[in-house]
């Protein structure tokens, strides 16, 4: 739509001041206001506004609130023959084409000091690999395994899309071929004035804008044309992941094979929580449907209570690891909105007021709105939760000191790199009980589990202490 077309559009929807200053803007400004304007579905504006601006939604909390029944991380005797099947199906699926990996990076390294994506951030203990290589390497090492390339979906976010794209370029892409990368941006809302519900400018000529929450990517992947791409390719399940997370399994055969098997649309792992009150969502089932209760939410009552055994009874934290079908996706997304809630949240918002003066204002002043992905899952049929080990699977780099840092998450590889080495019969000296007294990386191409290492060939029995060893992808290496 050029200029023209949007004030006849904004004028009886209520926002017409977002073009208040449109006339007096030079051609590039003029472009970039009308191309943000022009991306939002305008004609909905006036519903989103009325149910979560101008009035604030209130969601109850289920009546009964039960703990979720997840697959464990080990099967029992009854569910071996399923886990063994899984095993089996998780592998078939990789074999033929039909499983994609699902990337969510549209984040910046801002909390890390980094100033660029947050994929970019190196993270690994002795290469100081970039959290984008980390997930190369495993793709690149299933597609091997599997004879069968792995389309790979990158989300990026509008502030970072272009460097996320160059940064792939300057790397060669990590040597995953281009034609399997599909790179597409995260939506964007605009903050709205809190007592009018009028969308906010942050300049004369651009809107205040914001990613449309995690949520919001089931939206992208349809609206971008990679939902298209899947089908053409038949990939019929997404491996979901997010970027702050170099633990993770980005293909795991095992969960892809129950979440196929139980004829699941949207299967999501689990670990235990680091105590009661941890700060992660917590799988519940309420009022007999699957679903996420944010930590904020679940009364400390709840949280608090305990089993007879004396463990906690709500003990199934959230890490945003999930399994989803792309016919689930498409269902979603029918008829050109994504059925999922809004969450609301006030915030304090500059802007530029009706004098072109730039406002910042003391106290929340703006009403900001996303989408969760995990509010997919009381939408989704069979939906199922696989419990894995936090110690296997979720170190995330989201802090510079302190908790989930650079320093945890290295310290967390070198303890998994030495718990896999033990698994294969290597003995790896210890500083203490949790420590290893050597530091060590696996490659990805070496190895993307402990029983897959258990089948290489290393040559040694045994690690000493102050030793540093990094697998590549043709084995060990002792660096100096």
């Amino acid at each position: 739509m050029d200029l023209a077309q949007l004030k006849a559009k904004l004028a009886p929807l209520g926002q017409a001041a977002a073009l208040r200053f449109a006339d007096s803007l030079d051609p590039a400004g003029k472009q970039k206001l009308t191309a943000q304007l022009a991306a939002l579905d305008l004609d909905k504006l006036p519903t989103l506004i009325d149910e979560n601006v101008r009035r604030k939604p209130h969601v109850p909390l289920p009546t009964d609130i039960k703990p979720v029944k997840a697959y464990p991380y080990r099967p029992t005797e009854e569910l071996k023959d399923l886990y063994d099947r899984a095993l089996v199906r998780g592998h078939d699926l990789l074999k033929q084409g039909k499983v994609g990996a699902f990337l969510v990076a549209g984040g910046q390294g801002t909390r890390l000091g980094y100033d660029g994506p947050k994929g970019e951030f190196p993270v690994t203990p002795i290469k100081n690999k970039p959290l984008f290589q980390v997930f190369a390497e495993q793709l690149l090492a299933h597609s091997r395994d599997a004879g069968k390339p792995i389309p790979w979906y990158i989300m990026t976010s509008e502030v970072n899309d272009a460097p996320t794209r160059a940064f792939f370029e300057e790397h060669r892409y990590f040597n995953y071929n281009p034609a399997n990368i599909f790179f597409f941006q995260q939506g964007m809302l605009p903050a709205f004035d809190m007592a009018t519900g009028e969308m906010l400018l942050s300049e004369k000529d651009s809107l205040a804008l914001s990613p449309d929450g995690h949520g919001g990517s089931l939206r992208a992947i349809d609206k971008s044309g990679a939902l298209a791409d899947m089908k053409k390719r038949g990939v019929e399940h997404l491996s979901y992941f997010q970027v702050d997370n170099p633990l993770v399994h980005a293909i795991d055969p095992l969960f892809l094979g129950l979440h196929d098997l139980t004829d699941s649309e949207m299967s999501s792992k689990t670990i235990a929580k680091a105590h009661a009150l941890e700060k992660v969502g917590n799988f519940v089932v309420g009022d007999n449907v699957l679903q996420v209760i944010e930590y904020s939410d679940l009364p400390d009552s709840l949280a608090r209570q305990v089993g007879p055994d004396g463990q906690p009874l709500f003990n199934a934290g959230s890490i945003a690891i999930h399994a989803l079908r792309v016919s689930f996706i498409e269902r979603l997304n029918h008829g050109g909105q994504l059925k999922l809630p809004w969450h609301r949240a006030e915030k304090k918002v500059p802007y530029v007021d009706a004098a072109g003066n730039e406002v910042k204002p003391d106290k929340p002043n703006a009403v900001k709105l996303e989408q969760f992905v995990f509010d997919a899952i009381p939408l989704a049929k069979n939906a199922i939760v696989y419990t894995t080990r936090r110690e296997e699977e979720f170190s995330p780099v989201k802090n510079a000191q302190g908790d989930d840092s650079p320093a945890t998450c290295r310290r967390d590889q070198v303890r998994r790199a030495a718990d896999w080495l033990e698994i294969a019969g290597v003995k790896v000296h210890r500083a203490s009980a949790a420590e290893p007294a050597a530091v060590l990386e696996i490659s990805p191409l070496f190895a993307t589990s402990a029983q897959q290492l258990k089948s290489r060939n290393i040559p040694f029995k045994e690690i000493k202490p102050n030793e540093t060893i990094y697998f590549d992808e043709s084995g060990p290496v002792r660096l100096p």
